[in-house]
């Protein structure tokens, strides 16, 4: 019988920088593939393309090794593999007591039987938002990456009727300067609206450096 594989573009570990669970250890898991439009500000275009193929039993056992009780599993769009190989993933690694946090564009659907914590960074692009309006019920939380336009953000929130404790907005920018830009707005936006405000630390202390 064939091994069920994954397209995986890196594996590594590393602490969560950004989102609800920012500051924990964690075991990175970024999968190849995304859904277009693709996004001209992505700090990981590298991953949209073919990566490569491992076994979904070489994968758990790589993820299990780096010893974290936590794993983000990331893209690209990590569900376009669910039904390929990551919900087999999943069961490996929650077996494990391995904790899972998934990074989604809410471009594809949510799988319902995703056991893991459900993060969505919903995508505006061209004045429009790219994004099945099913995923506001199964994501847990919103992650929305903001760049100078903020109204569209508080329309998106107030369209899909978001309570403001399942919102965290963090600046745009793929390097340190952009994000300490933009962070003053965002910080007065947040306050205003009760929002969680999210840094994006691998940036502030890295820069663009790939793989922390």
């Amino acid at each position: 019988m064939p091994d069920i594989i994954l397209d995986v573009h890196e594996i590594f570990t590393s602490i969560q920088g950004e989102g609800p669970l920012m500051g924990r250890p964690a075991s990175f898991l970024r999968l190849s593939g995304c859904v277009e439009p693709l996004c001209p500000w992505c700090d990981t275009k590298q991953a949209w393309g073919p990566g490569k193929t491992i076994s979904v039993e070489e994968v758990a056992s790589r993820l299990i090794a780096l010893g974290n009780r936590l794993c983000i599993i990331t893209g690209g769009e990590p569900f376009l593999q669910w039904e390929s190989g990551l919900n087999l993933l999943e069961r490996l690694l929650l077996t494990e007591g391995i904790e899972i946090q998934y990074e989604t564009s809410g471009k594809v659907l949510i799988p319902a039987d995703c056991r893991g914590f459900k993060v969505c960074s919903p995508k505006y692009l061209a004045n429009i938002w790219h994004y099945l309006p099913e995923n506001s019920e199964r994501a847990d939380c919103f992650k929305f990456v903001a760049g100078d336009e903020l109204k569209p953000v508080q329309e998106f929130i107030t369209k899909h009727n978001l309570d403001q404790d399942r919102v965290w907005i963090m600046p745009m920018g793929t390097g340190r300067d952009e994000q300490l830009t933009r962070s003053p707005k965002i910080w007065e936006f947040c306050v205003k609206h009760h929002y969680n405000f999210s840094p994006r630390l691998h940036t502030l202390f890295f820069n663009n450096q790939q793989g922390v």
